[in-house]
C-alpha cells in the first residue's frame, strides 16, 4: 500500500498541474526506498518502476494503461466500462497477495542501485524519438512553476552583473566605496 506522505505528495502535483506520470513518480520514489530499506526486493530497475505505477493506479492516478508488447501505443479502454470493470473486479486473493510479497523478498536490492536506475534510464531515452524528447522539454519549460522561470530569467539577464555578485553585494560594495571617498 502506498503511504499517506506518497499519495500527498502526488495529490501536491496534482494541484499544481503537473502531469499523471509526475504524480506517478512519487510511488515509483516510494518503491524505490522500499527496497533500498530492504521491505522487499526486485529483479530489476523495471520491474521496480511497473510496482510503482501500479500503486499510482490502484492510488486513482490517471497513469496510461501499460502497453502491449509489440505495440505502438495501449488502447484505451471507454470510461463507462472501465467503471464496470471495477465494480466487477474481484479483489486479489490473501494467498496469492502474500506468496507475490514473498516472492518479492527473495529478490535483491541492485535494482534500486543508482547504476541500475541510470542505466533503465538511458535504455529508456534511447527508445524515444529526438521529436518526442524535444517535445518533453518543451513541455517542461511551459509547465515550470513561475517562481523557478523568473529566477531562471533574471540569472539569463544577467542581473549579477560582470561580477557575478548579487544585488546585495553591489550594493554593499558602492556603499564602502562612497564612505571610503569622503574620508
Amino acid at each position: 500500500m502506498p503511504s499517506e506522505k506518497a499519495l500527498a505528495r502526488a495529490r501536491k502535483d496534482e494541484r499544481e498541474g503537473k502531469s499523471a506520470s509526475t504524480q506517478a513518480g512519487e510511488f515509483v520514489r516510494e518503491e524505490i526506498e522500499h527496497i533500498r530499506q530492504g521491505k522487499h526486493g526486485a529483479r530489476s530497475a523495471r520491474q521496480a518502476i511497473a510496482i510503482g505505477l501500479s500503486e499510482a493506479r490502484r492510488a486513482g492516478i490517471d497513469v496510461p494503461a501499460k502497453k502491449a508488447a509489440g505495440k505502438k501505443s495501449a488502447r484505451k479502454k471507454p470510461v463507462a466500462k472501465k467503471a464496470a470493470a471495477k465494480k466487477t473486479a474481484k479483489q486479489t486473493s490473501r494467498t496469492r497477495s502474500r506468496a507475490s510479497t514473498n516472492a518479492l523478498k527473495r529478490e535483491g536490492s541492485a535494482a534500486a542501485s543508482t547504476t541500475a536506475l541510470s542505466r533503465q534510464a538511458r535504455k529508456a531515452a534511447s527508445a524515444r524519438t529526438a521529436a518526442e524528447r524535444s517535445a518533453s522539454v518543451k513541455k517542461a519549460a511551459r509547465t515550470r512553476k513561475a517562481a523557478g522561470s523568473k529566477a531562471a530569467a533574471k540569472k539569463a539577464s544577467g542581473a549579477r552583473g560582470a561580477t557575478g555578485r548579487s544585488a546585495g553585494a553591489t550594493r554593499a560594495a558602492r556603499t564602502r566605496a562612497m564612505r571610503a571617498r569622503e574620508r
